[in-house]
């Protein structure tokens, strides 16, 4: 069991009991009594109200009314979150956009320094804007959940992505390109990505990529994209 996960189960144990051991958390997650002890530190630094008592067993209480007031997400989560809702933004579906502006931004500032400066250089990355009432959309199918992952890598070390994919015809074909940005034109989304082999820009429709591999090693340097009107780069906090 990882840090997290066993944060997360001694809140869950304290939440159902109110009080337990340390012994017996140790138990209950299969860890040592210093590890117990490491963690009770964690989840105080968090905002939880926990109470150690000494001696033999060490009782271990919790407010159960104390809530964790640090988010645990990752950069990778909040960027899901952002896309998600400037993606509803631009569809003109999100009826209380101010409030979801204010919360990704409280959000934001639960991030450590690194973590912050990481996603506002994803956030850089990030354009939105309207889909033309041309463009058919009726063969849109679910994104591999592996790409946001992957796209986090080869955009904050300028990495190549090297991906499989299907093109309007349902020709396949094995792509290495260098990650420029990210349009979103609900409810499509884009991989816009410089094509070393052909030498131009090209817009990869997301769902249409599979298997996304960052290449290790390969830097690219970032190149200026031109977009259409309507287009423009999507900023929070």
């Amino acid at each position: 069991m990882n840090g997290r996960a066993r944060q997360d189960a001694i809140v869950r144990s304290l939440r159902r009991s109110g009080s337990a051991t340390i012994k017996g958390l140790a138990e209950e997650v299969g860890a040592s009594r210093s590890t117990i002890l490491r963690d009770i530190a964690a989840l105080r630094d968090e905002g939880f109200v926990i109470d150690t008592e000494q001696g033999r067993g060490g009782g271990v209480s919790m407010d159960t009314r104390s809530v964790q007031t640090a988010a645990r997400l990752t950069v990778t989560e909040v960027f899901a979150l952002v896309i998600s809702v400037a993606s509803m933004q631009a569809a003109g579906q999100l009826p209380f956009s101010r409030l979801a502006d204010a919360g990704l931004a409280k959000i934001e500032k639960t991030l450590p320094p690194d973590k912050l400066r990481d996603l506002r250089r994803l956030l850089e990355c990030l354009y939105v804007g309207p889909l033309a009432p041309e463009v058919d959309v009726s063969d849109i199918t679910v994104s591999d959940p592996a790409l946001l992952s992957a796209f986090e890598d080869a955009f904050l070390n300028r990495n190549y992505l090297r991906f499989h994919y299907s093109d309007a015809r349902g020709v396949r074909s094995e792509r290495e390109v260098e990650p420029q940005a990210m349009l979103v034109l609900p409810p499509l989304w884009y991989l816009v990505a410089w094509d070393p082999e052909r030498q131009d820009f090209r817009h990869f429709r997301m769902d249409r990529i599979t298997t996304p591999k960052v290449v290790a090693g390969s830097t690219f340097r970032k190149r200026h994209v031109m977009f259409g009107d309507g287009v423009h780069r999507v900023r929070y906090a």
